[in-house]
Parts: structure tokens; sequence; C-alpha cells
């Protein structure tokens, strides 16, 4: 059983396919942006792959090396999304539509569903960009691009949940 913070005011849970690559990074830029606005204790931030492919695995050493130059550290390990995440958090954000199809899937219900988002939506910088595309397979522009993106999501995100209650 989580039992939650009092002052947590947003639990949000990054998902991409292997938790390796894109819902680490999301993670760790979302802390590092709300720890830099002194926000961090109105937080719980986490990330879950699909599959369960690198659980237990620090990210990817591409995405930590790109991350590092940018000032991030990226040491999450990666875990598999359970159903329970959908009581323990109130945003459940996806990557690309493939992850939202799978997360609904997990979610099980209409209610727990709710809370599923593809953090692509909150891009201001990127006109068309929907989806935060899998870097894995491709070379240092591929994850230099998702970090834009990943940055620029979360930028965006933020600034909806605290216009939303006001406590910016």
């Amino acid at each position: 059983m989580h039992h939650r913070h009092p002052e947590t005011k947003y639990r949000i849970l990054f998902v991409c396919l292997g938790n390796i690559c894109r819902s680490p990074a999301a993670d760790g830029i979302l802390r590092q942006r709300v720890a830099e606005r002194g926000m961090g204790h109105l937080f719980e931030i986490d990330s879950a792959g699909i599959g369960a492919w690198h659980v237990g695995q620090l990210p990817d050493k591409r995405m930590r090396d790109h991350g590092q130059r940018r000032g991030y550290l990226f040491n999450h390990r990666a875990r598999q999304v359970r159903s329970d995440d959908f009581e323990r958090f109130d945003y459940v954000i996806g990557m690309d539509e493939e992850n939202i199809y799978d997360l609904r899937r997990i979610a099980g219900t209409k209610e727990r569903a709710k809370k599923i988002r593809c953090l692509a939506d909150y891009l201001s910088h990127h006109p068309g960009q929907e989806t935060v595309p899998d870097p894995y397979y491709g070379g240092a522009k591929d994850f230099e691009f998702a970090l834009d993106l990943i940055e620029d999501a979360c930028e965006g995100l933020l600034q909806t949940l605290t216009e939303t209650s006001g406590i910016l």
C-alpha cells in the first residue's frame, strides 16, 4: 500500500516501451525542473516500461550520456508498469500511440484509463509533433531530438499543472 505524503499534489508516472530511454529521461528532467522551482515536495515522479526486458537496469548509456551533457542525471532502475500504478498515480503519461494503446489495456477500466496522457500533447515548440519517437535504434541525433521534445513537453506539463492549481 502506498501512503501519500500529505503535501504531494501531483503523482506522475512516465511510461515508454522498455523504461530505458524516453521515460527515465522524462522522469529525470521533470524531477530537476520541479527541484529548481523549489516544488520537489509537491511531486511524486516515477517511470516504468510496458515490457519487462530491462527490469533492474539503468537507462541506456547513450541516453545517460546525452542527458549528462545537458546537466541531467538519469539513474532510474527500469521496472514494468503494473495495473496498481493506476491507483497510485494521477497521470500516467505515454510517449507514443503504441504506449497509449498498451496502457489502456493495462488500465483495465474506463475510470483508470482517464489518467492516461500522451507526453507530446504538452509540446509547445514542436508543432505537428504527435509523439516522442523511440531513439533506441537511432543515432546521436535521435537521442538529442528525444531530449528536446521531452524538455519542451515537461515545461508544458508543469505549466498546465500549475495553471490549473495556481501553485506557482
